[in-house]
């Protein structure tokens, strides 16, 4: 078994284009999917929600990032941060730094 890390990798040392995030998925199994993004200064279009039937657990392990929740405004995040977003609570990603790594943890309930 190896060892791998969340915070090292080509995405977030050489990304491919800084017009998209680029997201590896860790793991993903029948009711949990566990990805890195990699942001270089992205956010979601003007128009555009997340909502999504899964919930999702995002924590910042890199970086600065604004997220906005519908009727809430926008929470700025910092490294470290994190929060659950449950299935239908729609959101988008208001503004990122450069080098910005997110782990979200996508999940259903049985």
């Amino acid at each position: 078994m190896r060892a791998r890390n969340a915070v090292a990798g080509r995405a977030l040392i050489n990304p491919v284009s800084a017009d998209e995030e680029i997201t590896d998925i860790l793991l993903h199994g029948e009711s949990v999917r566990i990805e890195r993004i990699a942001s270089h200064g992205q956010a979601s279009a003007e128009d555009f929600w997340y909502d999504q039937s899964e919930h999702e657990w995002v924590l910042l392990l890199q970086g600065r990032a604004g997220l906005e929740i519908e009727g809430e405004g926008v929470r700025t995040m910092n490294r470290g941060d994190y929060l659950l977003l449950p299935a239908h609570r729609r959101h988008r990603v208001a503004w990122t730094d450069q080098d910005t790594v997110w782990l979200a943890v996508f999940f259903t309930q049985r």
